[in-house]
């Protein structure tokens, strides 16, 4: 009787082993299948259909890396990055190496604008995949908005060593150059962006060139790339200013007074655009328009540069009473600004109060005793 219970019990363990094998295969294949169709849903922006696919793996089989890391995914497609942090965390605390955690993870931070976090993740991917170039560039990105000059060059330049003409690290580079003022390299990447897709560059590359010859002064090459990417988008707010700044440089004031009104004509309230625009006019010697931008852009909210612009019309128009009036209340509002106290000291030696100026500008130096412009004007005055 005890033999055969023990027969009984070896049967059903041994009948039962592939009938279990069976099923866990049948689940892993459903596991697969739903994790495939959650990933197809998500890349048609299916959000709540994805989520619920995963959601229903980890009913199938709690703390599934697939499931999790699709949550995550899921959650960051929406900006919900606190939430995605979440999921990838726990598909992180079961699976330690899911490169697709820990990528989606320092996604996320970076979005949050937490770039030590990001690259700390970043760098503890790449100890498991170290010639990824993607997540090379994006860390060499994250220490560029730390502004980290060296390590985010030495990472740029190291994806091109891998893959010469890569336009992410072409870009970065670029960008990098540009943030501190290395204008000429700045001009080197992104012109070679350029030359690697011409005309279907895209615009913020035409635009970041037309930047650079602004920067440095060669308006002339600047237009040209302005006016490639006008081409492409004839309403582009970074081109149009470009244009009439290009303009503005190469002392074309009536070319660059027709750029300044086409951003208006888009921005009609744009107050740094209306000054600009004022200044065009006062250079050209058309002070009623001047002053009707300039106006308009006060109107809107105080700006120095317009309430400057209407000082310097009072003095061109030899109206030295007003001119001193709107000088001396600037001041009062703006006491470092150096330039505020040569147009006054300039007004006062035109209305015959030459020692009123001298007094003005030796105040001025009491406070700031290096200011060479000062100084000059001073000297000059006194001879």
């Amino acid at each position: 009787m005890e033999n055969e219970e023990l027969q009984s019990q070896d049967y059903l363990q041994e009948t039962d082993i592939p009938m279990m094998a069976e099923n866990l295969g049948n689940e892993n294949d459903k596991i697969t299948e739903l994790s495939k169709k959650g990933y197809q849903l998500l890349k048609e922006n299916d959000i709540e259909g994805a989520r619920s696919l995963f959601l229903s793996i980890l009913d199938l089989e709690e703390n599934n890396n697939y499931a999790l890391v699709g949550l995550g995914d899921t959650a960051r497609k929406q900006n919900d990055f606190n939430s995605a942090i979440t999921f990838y965390n726990k598909c992180l605390s079961f699976f330690p190496s899911n490169n697709y955690a820990l990528f989606g993870l320092a996604d996320c931070y970076k979005a949050l604008n937490q770039f030590p976090k990001a690259i700390d993740i970043w760098q503890e991917y790449l100890k498991h995949d170290d010639k990824n170039i993607t997540v090379i560039t994006r860390v060499a990105d994250a220490y560029r908005k730390i502004r980290d000059f060296r390590k985010s060059k030495e990472l740029y330049l190291k994806v091109l060593e891998v893959e010469k003409d890569n336009p992410y690290a072409l870009i970065g580079l670029g960008h990098l150059s540009y943030d501190f003022k290395e204008y000429r390299d700045a001009l080197y990447y992104w012109t070679r962006i350029y030359e690697l897709n011409q005309d279907n560059s895209d615009i913020r590359v035409l635009t970041a060139i037309g930047n650079c010859h602004r920067k440095l002064k060669t308006f002339d090459k600047g237009v040209t790339y302005f006016e490639k990417a006008l081409d492409k988008d004839p309403k582009n707010f970074y081109a149009l200013f470009g244009m009439a700044d290009c303009y503005r440089g190469l002392n074309q004031q009536p070319k660059s007074i027709e750029y300044w009104n086409k951003i208006l004509e888009i921005d009609p309230n744009n107050k740094v655009i209306l000054t600009r625009a004022g200044d065009a006019y006062r250079t050209t010697e058309n002070y009623d328009e001047a002053v009707r931008y300039y106006n308009k852009a006060l109107d809107i909210d105080f700006d120095i540069y317009a309430a400057i612009g209407l000082a310097l019309i009072c003095k061109a128009q030899k109206n030295y009473g007003e001119a001193v009036s709107r000088f001396e209340t600037l001041i009062k509002n703006d006491p470092r600004n150096a330039r505020l106290y040569i147009d006054l000291a300039e007004c006062y030696v035109c209305d015959n109060q030459k020692n009123a100026a001298i007094k003005l500008l030796e105040n001025y130096l009491s406070n700031d005793g290096k200011n060479i412009q000062i100084k000059t004007y001073l000297e000059k005055l006194k001879k």
